[in-house]
């Protein structure tokens, strides 16, 4: 979805948003485009709807999406996704989730403290005492784990 994060970015960050990232989910022919977006205040509906009109006019005159889709814009909520390396860093010393697309050492989940990112671009993340890294571009899914 890096097309679509290029396309939403300034026109998200010219709103004083910030784009947190992109997910396209393809569930059985029902396709979303789920954006999600923050702000040093906080979130609330009527952002995303303020964001979801521009982003939606946007859509029609570029068109980069051939299937049809619902446009969902939502804020990170307290289990935030991690989209970029700078997520990584951002985040680092907070409890996190990540689902590998390709597994590591026979495994493709990890819940534990993030570490950070590695000079060769890895996730390094600590699971029950024991040092992960996870090549970055293999990372399906990545969130915080906040415990309420």
């Amino acid at each position: 979805m890096q097309n679509l994060n290029e396309l939403f970015e300034p026109v998200i960050e010219s709103m004083g948003y910030e784009l947190v990232g992109v997910e396209y989910v393809d569930t059985e022919g029902h396709n979303v485009v789920r954006v999600y977006i923050d702000h040093e205040n906080g979130i609330n509906l009527d952002d995303c709807s303020k964001v979801s009109l521009q982003l939606g006019a946007l859509l029609e005159v570029e068109d980069p999406i051939v299937q049809a889709y619902d446009l969902e814009v939502s804020s990170p909520g307290l289990n935030r996704p991690l989209f970029k390396q700078q997520d990584y860093e951002r985040f680092k010393g907070q409890k996190v989730k990540i689902k590998m697309a390709v597994a590591q050492l026979g495994r493709k989940n990890y819940r534990g403290v993030l570490n950070g990112v590695t000079d060769q671009g890895c996730v390094d993340i600590t699971v029950d005492n024991e040092r992960f890294e996870l090549p970055f571009h293999d990372i399906k899914k990545a969130n915080l784990l906040v415990n309420i």
